[in-house]
C-alpha cells in the first residue's frame, strides 16, 4: 500500500529530474474527535467513524442534520428504530447508518488498501475557490469524499501471464480497466508518467547548458509491457470486450469477471456535482489509486518525484455532491453517487488483493471462489 498525502501535479517549473531512490513522506492523522459533523472543519475517515466521540452538539445549522436523518430513514439507509439505540442524538445516528450501509467487510477492505475520508457538511471544502471557507447554498449540504493515502496496483505479471493465456489479452485486461479507473476516480498510471518526463524534458531543453548533465530521464515507455507499448496509440475497446468475453471461462475468467463488474459500475449514468467545482481548487484530486508495472519502474520512480510537490495545495475531494435533505430526489442521487463510489472500489480492491495472492503463492490460474478474499 503506498501513502500519499494531500497533494498535486508538478507544474513545469517545479519538475525536477528522477532519481531512483524512493521517497515517503510520514503522515499524522487527520481524524480530529472533537469535530462534529457540519463544522467546517470536519473531516472524517472512511471508513474509521468508530473511536470518535458521537455525541456532540453543534448549533450552525442544526436543522440540517435533522433532515438529514429524517432523509435517510426515507431512502432506507437508516432504520427508525435505531433512534432510541443511538441515544436520540442526530450526529450519532447518521454516523452509525453510515457505518452500517457500508459494512464492516469493506472497511475492513479499504483499511487494508487506501485511505478515504467521508465528509459531510455545510460549507465547500478547503480550497473552493482560492480563498476561506465558502458556505453552500440556503438549506444545502454536500458529501464528499477525499484520498488521504493512494492504493497501489502491480500489473506486470498479471499482464505477461495474460499475453500468454491469449495474444492481446493482456493490453484488453488493462485498457479497460484503466478506462473503468478514470471514469470514477482519479489514478496514477503511465499516461501521467509519460506527461512528467516531457514536462522534464522540457525543463532541461530551457535550462542553462552546465546544468545539463544533472537531468536523468525516466524512459516510461521502454518500461511498458510490449503488448501495451504496441497499443498506446489505438484504442479498440469493442475488440478488447470480445477478447475478454471469449476468456472469462478460461484460467484467468475469476479477474476477467471482477473487471467487467467494474466496467459496468463505472458505465452507471450516474451524475455529481462535481463538474460545478472544477477549476475553483488549488489543485485536481489526489491520485486514488498507482497503477504501475514492476517494483522501482519508471511510472512509480515518476510518482515518487510528483508527490514530493503535491501537498503544496489543497486538492479537489475525489467525489462531491450537493443535495438538500428536504428533497428526496436529491438524496436519493447523492446516495447513488456514493454507494456507486463505495462499491467500485470494494471490487477493485478485492482484485487487486486477489492478484497479489496469485503472486504470492506463484498460481497460474485465478480461483473463482477466491476464498480468501472477503466479499464485500
Amino acid at each position: 500500500m503506498r501513502r500519499l498525502d494531500q497533494t498535486r501535479k508538478c507544474n513545469t517549473k517545479c519538475a525536477r529530474p528522477v532519481s531512483g531512490e524512493r521517497r515517503t513522506s510520514a503522515r499524522s492523522p487527520i481524524v480530529d474527535p472533537s469535530t462534529a459533523l457540519l463544522a467546517p472543519e470536519f473531516v472524517e475517515a472512511l471508513p474509521r467513524l468508530e473511536g470518535t466521540r458521537l455525541a456532540y452538539n453543534h448549533e450552525l445549522n442544526a436543522e440540517l442534520i435533522y433532515k438529514l436523518c429524517s432523509a435517510l430513514i426515507r431512502a432506507g439507509v437508516a432504520k427508525a428504530e435505531d433512534w432510541k439505540r443511538c441515544g436520540e442524538d442526530a450526529i450519532t445516528f447518521a454516523k452509525e447508518s453510515v457505518l452500517q450501509t457500508i459494512g464492516s467487510e469493506r472497511r475492513e477492505l479499504f483499511e487494508r488498501n487506501v485511505d478515504f475520508y467521508l465528509d459531510i457538511r455545510d460549507v465547500y471544502p478547503e480550497g473552493y475557490g482560492y480563498g476561506g471557507k465558502q458556505q453552500l447554498n440556503h438549506g444545502a449540504l454536500a458529501v464528499s469524499i477525499s484520498c488521504g493515502g493512494a492504493g497501489s496496483f502491480r500489473l506486470g505479471k498479471l499482464i505477461n501471464a495474460l499475453e500468454r493465456e491469449s495474444k492481446g489479452l493482456g493490453a484488453a485486461f488493462y485498457w479497460t480497466l484503466i478506462r473503468s479507473l478514470n471514469r470514477v476516480m482519479r489514478v496514477y498510471y503511465h499516461d501521467d508518467a509519460l506527461y512528467y518526463e516531457e514536462m522534464l524534458r522540457e525543463s532541461a531543453a530551457e535550462d542553462d547548458s552546465e546544468n545539463q548533465g544533472r537531468y536523468e530521464f525516466p524512459e516510461v515507455k521502454m518500461a511498458l509491457p510490449e503488448c501495451i507499448r504496441q497499443t498506446l496509440d489505438r484504442s479498440e475497446p469493442r475488440i478488447y470486450r470480445k477478447l475478454l468475453k471469449a476468456n472469462s471461462n478460461g484460467s484467468f475468467g475469476g479477474w476477467i469477471t471482477r473487471l467487467r463488474r467494474l466496467e459496468q459500475l463505472a458505465g452507471l449514468p450516474l451524475r455529481d456535482d462535481s463538474d460545478q467545482i472544477q477549476g475553483n481548487f488549488d489543485g485536481p484530486p489526489l491520485p486514488s489509486l498507482l497503477v504501475f508495472f514492476e517494483e522501482r519502474d519508471a511510472i512509480t520512480a515518476c510518482f515518487d518525484e510528483e508527490a514530493q510537490s503535491m501537498l503544496e495545495v489543497s486538492a479537489e475531494p475525489a467525489l462531491f455532491a450537493i443535495f438538500s435533505p428536504d428533497k428526496d430526489e436529491e438524496v436519493a442521487r447523492a446516495i447513488a453517487v456514493v454507494t456507486r463510489f463505495v462499491a467500485f472500489n470494494a471490487e477493485l480492491f478485492m482484485l487487486i488483493e486477489a492478484v497479489k495472492e496469485w503472486e504470492e503463492h506463484g498460481r497460474r490460474d485465478c480461483d473463482r471462489r477466491e476464498p480468501s478474499v472477503r466479499a464485500a
